[in-house]
């Protein structure tokens, strides 16, 4: 009995990280919504603050992370056209995975600098 409950605790954790897993994972999306975030709005100043993100991935990220639920397009009636993407109050509740991230990652990197020395 107690490995059959082991096993619904292990899915009842399993599911909902996959879940989250699946919107923000790869190499771009969290970059993105931290550039956002930094105040970047339009297409320009995102792809310029994240290092080595080309257009073309850039545009295929926006789309994923629009289709989320995690920002909003907005197109301007201007000459030319301005298109300003905004993250949604959904995209704000991952400011304290990021923190969360970002403070392990900090601990990590020291922690193999140490194993290193």
């Amino acid at each position: 009995m107690e490995k059959q409950d082991n096993h619904k605790t292990c899915l009842q954790i399993l599911k909902p990280v996959r879940d989250t897993l699946d919107v923000i994972s790869g190499k771009w999306k969290l970059l993105i919504i931290i550039s956002l975030n930094a105040g970047n709005k339009r297409f320009t100043e995102i792809e310029r603050s994240i290092p080595k993100l080309t257009s073309k991935v850039l545009a295929k990220e926006l789309k994923e992370l629009e289709q989320n639920g995690l920002l909003e397009r907005i197109v301007k009636d201007t000459y030319p056209v301005c298109i300003e993407y905004y993250p949604t109050a959904h995209a704000e509740t991952l400011t304290s995975v990021v923190e969360s991230l970002k403070d392990w990652g900090e601990n990590h990197r020291k922690h193999i600098l140490e194993v290193l020395r």
